[in-house]
């Protein structure tokens, strides 16, 4: 009989079956299409199984496209080039049996592209045979060994030099599950006891301190299914990074002062929602969540009814205020700019695979504009939270440098600045930190000043 994946649904889905999906998944990030996509067209009985092999693929497709290429110099067509590049993936690590894989991996391509069935199973054997030369063939190809692309690599060199490998590495790890009690309904303490009492969260040794300017994250040693979660579904908690919990407090409490009730927050990029809810948690603002994208902005709103919480959606370009401002001056800015995403690629290996060299001075471009756009609408005294979930160097403490180079009324204040995904990162207790992120809090000085 042959394996499974543990995660695919209560129905057992075969090998095979998985695999083909995978390798569909596999092939649209080849072809540019994001993860997230692809999976939302598989099956709903497929979609965890596939979805698990696709992110162990993922995380090894720069070994498994050094190995294709050494056995098969000529890429086949698509669909069949990904079942390889898949097989070879899960092959290098620990999920499955060598030869039922490459069984499953053959049953695959008999059904769906039969002509290539002898292909598959010549290639993946022969893989098999001359394993142990093949891998150390690619010793010196630092694609194949660190599984990022050599821009990428290249990069974090230069930003990191000291830890430009633990952030590689940490990429490949799988993140935690990490939770953000609602201060509206409860403490973080009492919710860690409903987990505990869930069978959820056995250390309740790390005693949590609710103070709502100190975010105090509850980190799952499992990810588990959201209806799992005591009153997720009544808006007791929310899945939220550690490293993204950070960003509402800084700016509420920006100053050593609470915003005020009523006061004027502008949430800009704001999708799926997490960062505006967590603002809404902790004071009561008047906020305005704006995103480009209407689809995504569908999700901030899905977000507010599940928490109880009300803000102003608006579908428009952030960079272009003449379009949607009222021309009344916010008292608060957060401006989750878009960017690469370095920062998450262990939530998202495909991420790595979909970005190229020139994304990155392009988002920078971008970045420089939204904040030029927004600076104008915020008051005179009041601060802009910038951040973003990238660990290169151009979208964080550059765009900032440059940022005040040009604003001659712009201050920065303290802020976390670059946070890496690395062991050399932990907070004091030895607890996961969140993904790569950067912060900077700037404000605008008073008139007359």
């Amino acid at each position: 009989m042959s394996k499974t994946v543990s995660t695919s649904s209560p129905q057992s889905l075969p090998l095979w079956q998985l695999l083909s999906g995978c390798a569909d998944a596999v092939a649209a990030v080849r072809q540019g299409q994001s993860l997230t996509d692809a999976l939302a067209a598989r099956k709903t009985a497929e979609r965890p199984g596939v979805q698990a092999l696709s992110f162990a693929v993922l995380r090894r497709l720069g070994t498994a496209q050094a190995l294709r290429l050494r056995l098969v110099p000529k890429a086949p067509q698509p669909w069949v080039d990904a079942l390889l590049l898949s097989a070879l993936a899960l092959a290098c690590g620990p999920e499955y049996n060598a030869h039922t894989l490459v069984d499953q991996a053959v049953e695959a391509a008999k059904r769906r592209a039969k002509p290539a069935s002898g292909l598959v199973n010549a290639v993946l054997r022969r893989f098999l045979r001359e394993q142990a030369t093949l891998l150390a063939e690619l010793d010196d190809d630092p694609v194949a060994h660190f599984n990022h692309p050599a821009w990428w690599i290249k990069r974090l060199q230069k930003d990191w030099p000291e830890h430009w490998q633990a952030i590689l590495m940490a990429n490949q790890e799988q993140p935690p599950m990490t939770l953000r009690a609602n201060l509206r309904h409860g403490s973080t303490a009492a919710y860690r006891i409903r987990l505990s009492e869930a069978g959820l969260l056995t250390d309740l040794t790390t005693a949590a301190i609710d103070s709502p300017d100190q975010p105090q994250p509850i980190v799952l040693p499992h990810g588990v299914p959201v209806q799992r979660l005591p009153g997720f579904d009544q808006g007791d908690v929310s899945v939220q990074d550690a490293a993204a919990q950070i960003a509402a407090p800084l700016l509420v409490y920006a100053g050593g002062q609470k915003l005020p009730a009523g006061a004027r927050v502008l949430d800009a990029c704001a999708a799926p929602g997490g960062k505006t809810a967590h603002l809404l948690e902790l004071a009561d603002l008047d906020v305005t969540a704006l995103d480009a994208d209407p689809e995504r902005l569908a999700r901030v709103n899905d977000t507010l009814q599940r928490l109880g919480l009300k803000a102003r959606t608006v579908a428009a370009d952030a960079s272009q205020p003449q379009s949607w401002w009222d021309g009344q001056a916010f008292d608060a800015i957060l401006l989750d700019a878009p960017c690469s995403a370095s920062g998450i690629v262990r939530r998202h290996p495909d991420v790595r695979w979909l970005r190229r060299e020139t994304d990155i001075a392009t988002l920078a471009r971008t970045q420089d504009a939204i904040l030029n756009a927004l600076w104008p609408l915020l008051k005179p005294g009041g601060h802009l939270l910038y951040c973003t979930c990238s660990v290169f160097k151009m979208e964080g403490q550059d765009r900032i440098d440059a940022f005040l180079q040009r604003t001659p009324d712009a201050q920065a204040h303290p802020a976390p600045g670059h946070l890496l995904p690395v062991v050399e990162y932990l907070d004091p207790a030895g607890r996961d930190r969140g993904d790569g992120f950067f912060y900077a809090l700037l404000s605008k000085s008073p008139l007359g000043s």
